[in-house]
Protein backbone atom coordinates (compact mmCIF):
# COMPACT_ATOMS: atom_id res chain seq x y z
CA UNK A 1 0.00 0.00 0.00
CA UNK A 2 3.02 2.57 0.72
CA UNK A 3 4.02 4.16 -2.21
CA UNK A 4 7.82 5.46 -2.86
CA UNK A 5 7.24 8.90 -1.22
CA UNK A 6 5.91 7.12 1.84
CA UNK A 7 8.89 4.71 2.11
CA UNK A 8 11.34 7.57 1.65
CA UNK A 9 9.45 9.69 4.53
CA UNK A 10 10.47 6.99 6.55
CA UNK A 11 14.22 7.05 5.63
CA UNK A 12 14.10 10.84 6.24
CA UNK A 13 11.95 11.10 9.42
CA UNK A 14 10.84 8.84 12.39
CA UNK A 15 7.12 8.92 11.44
CA UNK A 16 7.40 4.90 13.38
CA UNK A 17 7.15 6.87 16.08
CA UNK A 18 3.45 6.83 15.96
CA UNK A 19 2.88 3.49 15.40
CA UNK A 20 4.03 2.39 19.32
CA UNK A 21 1.65 5.25 20.98
CA UNK A 22 -1.20 3.17 21.56
CA UNK A 23 -2.78 5.25 24.33
CA UNK A 24 -0.10 7.99 24.58
CA UNK A 25 -1.71 9.38 22.28
CA UNK A 26 -4.59 10.51 24.70
CA UNK A 27 -3.16 9.66 28.27
CA UNK A 28 1.01 10.58 28.19
CA UNK A 29 2.15 13.86 29.69
CA UNK A 30 5.92 13.18 29.15
CA UNK A 31 5.78 12.95 25.48
CA UNK A 32 5.23 15.61 22.60
CA UNK A 33 2.16 14.13 21.64
CA UNK A 34 0.50 15.89 24.73
CA UNK A 35 1.78 19.68 22.84
CA UNK A 36 0.00 17.97 20.01
CA UNK A 37 -3.30 17.57 22.25
CA UNK A 38 -3.44 20.90 23.57
CA UNK A 39 -2.50 22.94 20.31
CA UNK A 40 -5.55 20.86 18.99
CA UNK A 41 -7.75 22.52 21.95
CA UNK A 42 -6.59 25.58 20.58
CA UNK A 43 -7.34 25.38 16.80
CA UNK A 44 -10.16 23.41 16.96
CA UNK A 45 -13.04 26.17 17.41
CA UNK A 46 -11.41 28.14 14.74
CA UNK A 47 -11.73 25.53 12.49
CA UNK A 48 -15.15 24.60 13.54
CA UNK A 49 -16.17 28.11 13.07
CA UNK A 50 -14.75 28.76 9.46
CA UNK A 51 -16.28 25.16 7.81
CA UNK A 52 -19.59 26.73 9.54
CA UNK A 53 -19.26 30.27 7.92
CA UNK A 54 -17.88 28.56 4.58
CA UNK A 55 -19.45 25.19 4.10
CA UNK A 56 -22.19 25.08 6.99
CA UNK A 57 -23.11 22.43 10.16
CA UNK A 58 -22.53 19.20 8.09
CA UNK A 59 -19.62 18.67 5.85
CA UNK A 60 -18.06 16.27 3.93
CA UNK A 61 -14.13 16.16 5.44
CA UNK A 62 -10.93 14.00 4.75
CA UNK A 63 -8.67 13.93 7.42
CA UNK A 64 -5.30 12.97 5.86
CA UNK A 65 -2.12 11.75 8.65
CA UNK A 66 -5.27 11.71 11.26
CA UNK A 67 -3.03 9.69 13.58
CA UNK A 68 -5.43 9.04 16.92
CA UNK A 69 -7.90 10.97 15.52
CA UNK A 70 -8.28 14.19 18.03
CA UNK A 71 -9.67 15.83 14.81
CA UNK A 72 -11.20 13.58 13.21
CA UNK A 73 -13.36 12.64 16.27
CA UNK A 74 -13.75 16.24 17.34
CA UNK A 75 -15.06 17.24 13.75
CA UNK A 76 -17.65 14.07 13.88
CA UNK A 77 -18.71 14.74 17.27
CA UNK A 78 -19.69 18.49 15.92
CA UNK A 79 -21.99 16.57 13.33
CA UNK A 80 -19.40 16.69 10.61
CA UNK A 81 -19.41 13.55 8.12
CA UNK A 82 -15.30 12.48 8.34
CA UNK A 83 -12.86 10.21 6.66
CA UNK A 84 -9.67 9.56 8.52
CA UNK A 85 -6.49 8.26 6.71
CA UNK A 86 -3.39 7.31 7.98
CA UNK A 87 -0.39 4.14 7.28
CA UNK A 88 -0.02 3.52 11.01
CA UNK A 89 -2.77 0.82 12.05
CA UNK A 90 -2.52 1.20 15.24
CA UNK A 91 -3.14 4.54 15.46
CA UNK A 92 -6.14 3.93 13.60
CA UNK A 93 -7.50 1.20 16.41
CA UNK A 94 -6.54 4.20 18.75
CA UNK A 95 -8.59 7.19 16.94
CA UNK A 96 -11.52 4.02 16.37
CA UNK A 97 -11.48 3.33 19.94
CA UNK A 98 -11.89 7.05 21.16
CA UNK A 99 -14.63 7.96 18.39
CA UNK A 100 -17.37 8.88 20.43
CA UNK A 101 -19.92 9.02 18.03
CA UNK A 102 -19.06 5.48 16.13
CA UNK A 103 -19.44 7.38 12.84
CA UNK A 104 -16.09 8.35 11.70
CA UNK A 105 -14.96 6.23 8.86
CA UNK A 106 -11.05 5.07 9.58
CA UNK A 107 -9.06 3.54 6.63
CA UNK A 108 -5.26 2.94 6.41
CA UNK A 109 -4.19 4.97 3.07
CA UNK A 110 -1.16 7.42 1.72
CA UNK A 111 -1.86 10.10 1.69
CA UNK A 112 0.05 10.67 -1.57
CA UNK A 113 -2.50 8.36 -3.21
CA UNK A 114 -5.71 8.84 -1.55
CA UNK A 115 -8.20 6.01 -2.53
CA UNK A 116 -11.28 8.56 -3.42
CA UNK A 117 -12.21 10.24 -6.48
CA UNK A 118 -11.98 13.68 -7.68
CA UNK A 119 -14.21 16.15 -5.98
CA UNK A 120 -15.43 13.71 -2.96
CA UNK A 121 -15.06 16.40 0.12
CA UNK A 122 -15.90 19.45 0.84
CA UNK A 123 -12.79 19.63 3.32
CA UNK A 124 -9.51 18.19 3.85
CA UNK A 125 -7.43 18.72 6.54
CA UNK A 126 -3.70 17.81 6.94
CA UNK A 127 -2.83 19.21 10.48
CA UNK A 128 0.86 18.51 11.66
CA UNK A 129 1.26 16.65 8.32
CA UNK A 130 3.42 18.46 5.84
CA UNK A 131 6.93 18.28 7.72
CA UNK A 132 6.44 14.65 8.06
CA UNK A 133 6.75 13.95 4.20
CA UNK A 134 9.43 14.93 1.71
CA UNK A 135 7.67 15.91 -1.19
CA UNK A 136 4.46 18.09 0.32
CA UNK A 137 3.41 19.63 -2.78
CA UNK A 138 2.46 16.48 -3.95
CA UNK A 139 0.54 15.58 -0.78
CA UNK A 140 -0.85 19.33 -0.92
CA UNK A 141 -1.98 18.24 -4.83
CA UNK A 142 -3.36 15.52 -3.91
CA UNK A 143 -5.69 17.20 -1.13
CA UNK A 144 -7.10 19.35 -4.10
CA UNK A 145 -7.72 16.47 -6.76
CA UNK A 146 -10.39 15.06 -3.84
CA UNK A 147 -11.80 18.43 -2.71
CA UNK A 148 -15.22 20.03 -4.41
CA UNK A 149 -14.97 23.34 -6.06
CA UNK A 150 -15.26 26.08 -2.84
CA UNK A 151 -13.80 23.65 -0.36
CA UNK A 152 -11.33 24.31 2.07
CA UNK A 153 -7.59 23.17 2.79
CA UNK A 154 -6.93 23.28 6.63
CA UNK A 155 -2.83 23.39 7.60
CA UNK A 156 -0.45 23.38 10.29
CA UNK A 157 2.96 23.14 9.62
CA UNK A 158 6.19 25.14 10.59
CA UNK A 159 8.57 27.63 9.60
CA UNK A 160 12.17 27.47 8.32
CA UNK A 161 14.21 29.53 10.13
CA UNK A 162 16.51 29.49 12.96
CA UNK A 163 14.15 30.28 15.67
CA UNK A 164 11.78 27.31 14.35
CA UNK A 165 15.00 24.92 14.82
CA UNK A 166 15.84 25.93 18.34
CA UNK A 167 12.58 26.01 19.93
CA UNK A 168 10.85 22.99 17.70
CA UNK A 169 13.79 20.59 17.50
CA UNK A 170 16.46 21.54 20.00
CA UNK A 171 13.58 22.98 22.87
CA UNK A 172 12.23 19.37 22.24
CA UNK A 173 15.07 17.26 22.77
CA UNK A 174 15.95 19.64 25.43
CA UNK A 175 13.03 20.08 27.75
CA UNK A 176 10.31 17.48 26.96
CA UNK A 177 10.79 13.96 28.00
CA UNK A 178 10.44 10.88 25.93
CA UNK A 179 10.86 12.86 22.26
CA UNK A 180 12.57 10.74 19.96
CA UNK A 181 15.36 10.81 17.07
CA UNK A 182 14.41 12.94 14.47
CA UNK A 183 10.89 13.45 15.94
CA UNK A 184 11.15 16.35 13.73
CA UNK A 185 13.82 16.96 10.60
CA UNK A 186 14.94 20.86 9.54
CA UNK A 187 15.16 20.08 6.10
CA UNK A 188 11.21 19.91 6.05
CA UNK A 189 10.53 22.74 7.48
CA UNK A 190 8.36 24.81 4.88
CA UNK A 191 8.81 28.77 4.31
CA UNK A 192 4.86 30.29 3.94
CA UNK A 193 5.82 32.03 0.97
CA UNK A 194 6.65 28.24 -1.09
CA UNK A 195 3.55 26.89 0.62
CA UNK A 196 1.90 29.56 -0.80
CA UNK A 197 3.21 29.00 -4.36
CA UNK A 198 2.46 25.01 -4.13
CA UNK A 199 -1.16 25.96 -3.39
CA UNK A 200 -1.34 28.75 -5.65
CA UNK A 201 0.05 25.97 -8.95
CA UNK A 202 -3.29 23.65 -7.90
CA UNK A 203 -5.79 25.69 -7.75
CA UNK A 204 -5.68 27.01 -4.15
CA UNK A 205 -6.23 30.75 -2.67
CA UNK A 206 -4.70 31.19 -0.03
CA UNK A 207 -7.55 32.69 2.71
CA UNK A 208 -5.65 32.92 6.28
CA UNK A 209 -2.47 32.10 7.59
CA UNK A 210 -1.49 33.22 11.31
CA UNK A 211 1.28 32.16 13.45
CA UNK A 212 0.77 29.51 15.95
CA UNK A 213 3.17 29.14 19.50
CA UNK A 214 3.30 28.21 23.11
CA UNK A 215 2.01 30.67 25.76
CA UNK A 216 5.58 31.57 27.43
CA UNK A 217 4.04 33.46 30.27
CA UNK A 218 2.45 30.80 31.78
CA UNK A 219 3.30 28.70 34.99
CA UNK A 220 3.36 25.41 32.47
CA UNK A 221 5.82 26.54 30.43
CA UNK A 222 7.92 27.26 33.69
CA UNK A 223 6.74 23.31 34.86
CA UNK A 224 7.38 21.81 31.88
CA UNK A 225 10.84 23.52 31.51
CA UNK A 226 11.64 22.09 35.05
CA UNK A 227 10.32 18.49 34.72
CA UNK A 228 10.21 17.68 31.44
CA UNK A 229 6.49 16.80 31.86
CA UNK A 230 3.97 18.52 29.97
CA UNK A 231 0.87 20.03 31.88
CA UNK A 232 -2.72 19.19 31.19
CA UNK A 233 -3.02 23.16 31.32
CA UNK A 234 -0.55 24.17 28.29
CA UNK A 235 -1.78 26.86 26.38
CA UNK A 236 -0.92 27.86 22.78
CA UNK A 237 -1.98 31.01 21.35
CA UNK A 238 -2.49 32.60 17.97
CA UNK A 239 0.29 34.93 16.21
CA UNK A 240 0.26 37.63 13.67
CA UNK A 241 3.70 36.75 12.76
CA UNK A 242 4.24 32.73 11.74
CA UNK A 243 7.32 32.74 13.23
CA UNK A 244 7.72 29.39 14.51
CA UNK A 245 4.54 27.01 13.56
CA UNK A 246 1.53 28.81 11.23
CA UNK A 247 -1.60 27.50 10.70
CA UNK A 248 -4.05 28.56 8.25
CA UNK A 249 -6.97 27.45 5.45
CA UNK A 250 -6.99 27.62 1.91
CA UNK A 251 -10.11 27.62 -0.53
CA UNK A 252 -10.40 25.45 -4.21
CA UNK A 253 -11.05 28.14 -6.95
CA UNK A 254 -10.30 26.46 -9.76
CA UNK A 255 -8.95 22.98 -11.34
CA UNK A 256 -5.09 22.25 -12.42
Amino acid sequence: MDSDLAKLDREIINNDVYNHLAERWYEAQDDPIALLRNQHKLELPWILEEIRRNIGYRAEILDMGCGGGFLSNDLALAGHSVTGIDLSTSSLKVAEKYDRTRTVRYMQGDIYQVPFPRESFDVVAAMDVLEHVSEPSKVIAEATRVLRPGGLFFFNTFNKNPLSWLIVIKGMEWFVKNTPKDNHVYSLFIDPDKLRDWMDDVGLELMTLRGIRPVFAQKAFFQLLRSGVVPKDFRFKFTKYPLIAYTGYAKKMREH
